[in-house]
């Protein structure tokens, strides 16, 4: 479903990514991991259509993105922080982003809210949101549209224990209905228990790691 086919991208005199090539299975969860700096970040720009790379092309669902098509239609995602305009509540906030595109109602946005463990009648403003609070309304707003494809750089930052663990169940059960799942993290214990196939980032250079025996 998504090709990265030797993916270069420069920043002044810092090589951001190295001659990067990757195929992201259809139906799985792929994990990325690597330091902060490592390049995981503007790969993914790369492949939403956030950033062009500087050589190489980018095949998503057969279209070439910055040729075929200028962004990626069919993705939900988090790149860096989630942002949110802080005098709304949660439940504003995801219905002022899905009056763009017109394809959810009221029902869609509420029982999303609800599944990544927030309430969706608290009119608490985002602003006087937790970290965490604000982690889990980012991961809803990029499964709202129910996407085939969904990528997420860094999902577990902010959350405590109880969150981790629903987040992992959340993402699998999307593995289970066929979505595709691209995670980024610098945690090996949530790439290991999630991931079918892992890559490592160093530097801008992208290779494989074979994920952990006991992922579940």
């Amino acid at each position: 479903m998504i090709s990265v086919r030797d993916v270069s991208k420069r920043f002044r005199d810092q090589q951001a990514l190295k001659a990067v090539s990757a195929e992201f299975e259809s139906g799985k969860i792929t994990g990325v991991i690597g330091r902060n700096g490592s390049g995981k970040t503007v790969l993914l720009k790369c492949v939403i259509g956030l950033m062009k790379p500087d050589h190489g092309e980018i095949i998503v669902n057969g279209l070439r993105v910055g040729k075929d098509v200028d962004f990626v239609e069919d993705v939900g995602f988090i790149i860096n922080r989630p942002g949110f305009l802080d005098d709304m509540s949660g439940y504003r906030n995801l219905r002022y982003l899905a009056a763009i595109r017109k394809k959810i109602g009221t029902l869609e946005i509420r029982n999303i809210i609800q599944l990544v463990g927030l309430d969706p009648y608290n009119r608490k403003h985002v602003g006087k949101y937790s970290m965490g609070m604000k982690q889990r309304l980012g991961i809803a707003q990029a499964l709202m549209e129910q996407p085939s494809i969904v990528i997420l750089d860094e999902p577990m930052s902010g959350l405590d224990n109880e969150g981790v663990r629903q987040m992992r169940a959340l993402f699998k059960d999307l593995r289970s209905q066929g979505k595709t799942l691209v995670i980024t993290s610098h945690n090996s214990e949530d790439i290991d228990e999630l991931c079918d196939t892992v890559f490592h980032m160093d530097r801008g250079a992208l290779n494989p790691r074979e994920p952990s025996s006991h992922r579940v």
